[in-house]
């Protein structure tokens, strides 16, 4: 299945929702995050990031761009280009380290890295539907699609 809907109604289902797509990546991929400034990018990165084990803080790396997180054997890295100028940045700090095929790695707002970022695994969109959350997710190769029928498995 390459692409599925679904649905959060608050912040808890998001953490809930993205706790589920933690444990169908099992710790490796790309995947882009898209949506408006209040979507709930971090939120769901926070929901993804404690799926995968970690109980500290997960803030937004608005300011720092990456934001690391070692959890057992993962290694996560969560980024928020919002701030980036140039695409060209991400080269001077040695972006391509970080998308090692063993490495989870969300980026929120891609699209400002663009030409310098890889493929993704997965694209999630979040807008607004009523006082919840719509996801649509769009797989952008066989890893994603992969998830995605997982997903829309335990979704049903």
């Amino acid at each position: 299945m390459s692409e599925i809907e679904l649905f959060a109604a608050d912040e808890p289902a998001m953490l809930v929702l993205g706790a589920k797509i933690a444990e169908v990546t099992g710790g490796a991929g790309v995947i882009y995050l898209h949506g408006d400034l209040g979507a709930g990018k971090t939120t769901l990165s926070r929901g993804i990031i404690r799926g995968l084990g970690h109980t500290g803080a997960v803030k937004s790396p608005t300011f720092t761009l990456v934001e690391p997180y070692e959890i057992g054997s993962v290694r996560a890295f969560h980024f928020d280009l919002y701030r980036l100028v140039d695409p060209e940045e991400l080269e001077f700090m040695g972006i391509r380290d970080y998308f090692d095929a063993d490495n989870l790695c969300l980026v929120e707002w891609p699209q400002r890295g663009a030409g310098v970022l890889p493929k993704a695994d997965l694209d999630i969109t979040i807008t607004p539907h009523g006082a919840g959350r719509r996801l649509h997710l769009q797989a952008q190769g066989e890893r994603g699609a992969a998830w995605c029928s997982a997903l829309a498995v335990e979704a049903n």
